[in-house]
Parts: structure tokens; sequence; C-alpha cells
């Protein structure tokens, strides 16, 4: 399975009740760190406000969303 990349769309496979997020909300990777281990800053929009939530989590705790096709103009 590849790893997400900066501006790849991510699953959460867990909740974080402390950051209200929850399992299958969908954020975008702003940040890729792979020292002292990999670790992604993802940013998720928050439903029903104008605030956004960022939070570091491990690739364990993402899943990559798939890329929607690309159509010819």
């Amino acid at each position: 399975m590849s790893q997400p990349q900066m501006n790849d769309r991510v699953r959460l496979v867990h909740d974080v009740p402390e950051q209200s997020l929850h399992r299958g909300d969908v954020g975008v990777v702003t940040s890729v760190w792979f020292a002292p281990e990999s670790a992604y800053e993802v940013e998720f929009e928050q439903p029903r406000s104008d605030f956004r939530v960022r939070k570091v989590l491990q690739p364990q705790q993402v899943e990559l969303e798939p890329r929607e096709p690309q159509h010819p103009n």
C-alpha cells in the first residue's frame, strides 16, 4: 500500500475524541515526517463550523483515500 504524501486525502481509522474527530473523517495531509518515526499532520474541516483541526497522526491511524479518476477534457 502506498504511503500518504503532501495534499493527499486520508481517512481516519479510529476516533480521536479529544479533538472531536471520528473514525471515517477525511482530512488532507499538510506535512509528512520521517524521523524519529513516520507521522502525518492532517487537517480536518469541522462540519457546521468555520474551524479546522490539525492533528499529528501515526501511519496506523489513517488510510489513504482513493484518488478520484481524472477525466480528459
